[in-house]
């Protein structure tokens, strides 16, 4: 891996990018199963790739940050953070469809639709959310569904940082879309009403079209 080959993305594509390598985590991290050093070893890659991002949007000529991103991206694909727990990949799902239907890049697809399915499922378990919060995003809190909730905004307020759409109507590719629009999404993500997706909370097509509903504004 050569970082100085990096030098001439443009700065979308590098948020894009460091927005994907936080979703492969995120997915893995967000499951039924928790693994101590599993989770810690994610969260370690989350702040970095935090950290390390905010430093690349604004120079993609920056060494130590794309190193940094690069050995993140290397970390994060090949399924380490997530050993021990069935992933989710329940967002990944959701943005393919918005990335077939609308030609929207595949890290922006990801940002457009994470709050929408965060705030969907967080009531699953909470207690997952809330130390993400706390170990990822530094923040404190005594209720864990108030800490859970300051956790997806934190995230969502990331990725407004980096550039990147947090629903529809941010994106410059998708823009507000009529119901049956969201019902064909919903249709297709759901291969046609036979499967279901994510596994932190397993998701049907009407579950999967109330995200998208979410996600419409």
């Amino acid at each position: 891996m050569n970082p100085e080959l990096t030098y001439t993305l443009p700065v979308y594509q590098v948020a894009c990018g460091v927005t994907d390598i936080m979703m492969h985590t995120l997915d893995r991290y967000f499951n039924p199963v928790d693994n101590e050093l599993t989770d810690a070893i994610a969260e370690a890659l989350l702040r970095t790739v935090i950290d390390k991002g905010r430093t690349a949007v604004k120079n993609q000529q920056d060494y130590d940050a794309m190193s940094e991103l690069m050995w993140a991206g290397s970390l994060s694909h090949n399924g380490l953070t997530g050993l021990g727990g069935p992933g989710d990949f329940a967002v990944h799902q959701l943005g393919h469809e918005l990335s077939a239907m609308f030609g929207t890049a595949h890290g922006a697809s990801l940002s457009t639709v994470w709050d929408s399915w965060a705030r969907t499922v967080c009531h699953a378990k909470p207690a997952r959310f809330a130390r993400y919060a706390k170990n990822v995003w530094g923040l404190s809190g005594s209720d864990e569904n108030d800490l859970a909730a300051a956790g997806i905004q934190a995230t969502r307020e990331y990725f407004t940082e980096l550039g990147m759409p947090v629903s529809f109507g941010q994106n410059q590719d998708i823009g507000i879309q009529a119901e049956e629009v969201l019902r064909d999404l919903a249709y297709r993500c759901s291969f046609q009403r036979s499967r279901s997706i994510g596994t932190f909370q397993v998701l049907n097509e009407e579950d999967i079209y109330g995200i998208y509903q979410k996600a419409n504004r």
